[in-house]
């Protein structure tokens, strides 16, 4: 009696005729397609649910005169957005944000001098990085109320500089002259750990024999950071330089924990809040909103356009 073998029995299968795959096998394959998919399927629902729909909703609440507690909500089109730019007492407090433009540039090149410094080897290297890099892990509440008490009448500032024989001391915070400066001054203190992290980053990717062979040439270190440093992290001042003039027109934790605004302190962040939830207006607040995103995306595509991202080729 011949017994069959599953080479027999494929031998004698009917020619032009396949297996079809099992439904199981169907299923895997379907499986492994839309696994990509669903790994960023999360993601991208809090992102709509979180960014895009609120987005929407700012959008339509710019065009209303809802005032934050009503049900309804009367359609006043663009009335909104003529009052923005027509009220000198809301666009006008864009001028505050010059403040901390300026000193963002400060603030740069703090840490771009500190970086370069500190990626080259230095005694006491990584202490430096932990005490510059320390105040960004600072809550920017504590900073506000370290610093309030740092400029108050009589406070540690006075202190410190009636050891130097100054009798009588600016109010660091009352004289609308002085308080942005004083407050873009924190900013400084508050951020510049950032920067110096994403420079001293970008500084350690340049290849080290492109330092061994400028030495060899004889270049010194002034001349190693014009010729290898800075067109090797142009990319990231470039980024530092959108984020500066984002952060300068967004500033918002500083004014409002130090002075709420007062004393020619209120920026457009500051006032938005105000305009919504002091004033019940969130219409207005929520165009106010709109109108800084236009000028913040704007911005940055100018900036794109006038320095595009170029490769830099070092070698």
């Amino acid at each position: 009696m011949a017994i069959s073998t599953p080479e027999t029995v494929v031998a004698h299968a009917p020619e032009g005729r396949t297996e079809r795959p099992s439904g199981r096998a169907t299923r895997g394959r379907m499986l492994r397609r839309l696994t990509p998919y669903l790994f960023i399927a999360a993601a991208v629902g809090l992102l709509l649910l979180l960014t895009y729909w609120p987005a929407v909703n700012l959008l339509w609440y710019s065009l209303t005169d809802w005032d934050g507690l009503d049900q309804n909500k009367n359609l006043v089109w663009f009335d909104n957005y003529i009052q923005v730019f027509t009220d000198p007492r809301i666009f006008q407090v864009f001028g505050v944000s010059l403040y901390y433009f300026a000193a963002s540039f400060v603030q740069m090149a703090l840490a771009l001098y500190f970086a370069t410094i500190l990626s080259f080897s230095t005694r006491f290297q990584k202490l430096f990085r932990g005490i510059l890099f320390f105040p960004y892990l600072i809550n920017g509440v504590a900073i506000g109320f370290v610093f309030l008490y740092l400029f108050q009448p009589g406070g540690t500032l006075d202190t410190v500089l009636s050891w130097f024989g100054v009798a009588e001391s600016p109010h660091w915070l009352g004289d609308p002259d002085i308080a942005n400066w004083s407050l873009a001054g924190t900013s400084v203190w508050r951020y510049m750990g950032m920067n110096f992290v994403l420079f001293l980053g970008a500084i350690q990717s340049i290849p080290s024999e492109l330092y061994e062979a400028a030495e060899l040439d004889g270049a010194s270190r002034w001349q190693q950071f014009w010729a290898i440093v800075l067109p090797g992290i142009r990319r990231v001042v470039g980024l530092s330089f959108i984020l500066a003039i984002a952060g300068s027109l967004s500033v918002f934790e500083i004014p409002f924990i130090m002075t709420s605004g007062a004393n020619g302190t209120s920026t457009f962040v500051i006032q938005t809040i105000q305009s919504a939830f002091n004033f019940r207006q969130v219409g207005l607040a929520s165009a106010m909103a709109v109108v800084l995103l236009i000028i913040v995306l704007l911005v940055t595509w100018i900036q794109r356009r006038l320095f595009p991202d170029e490769k830099v080729d070092l070698t």
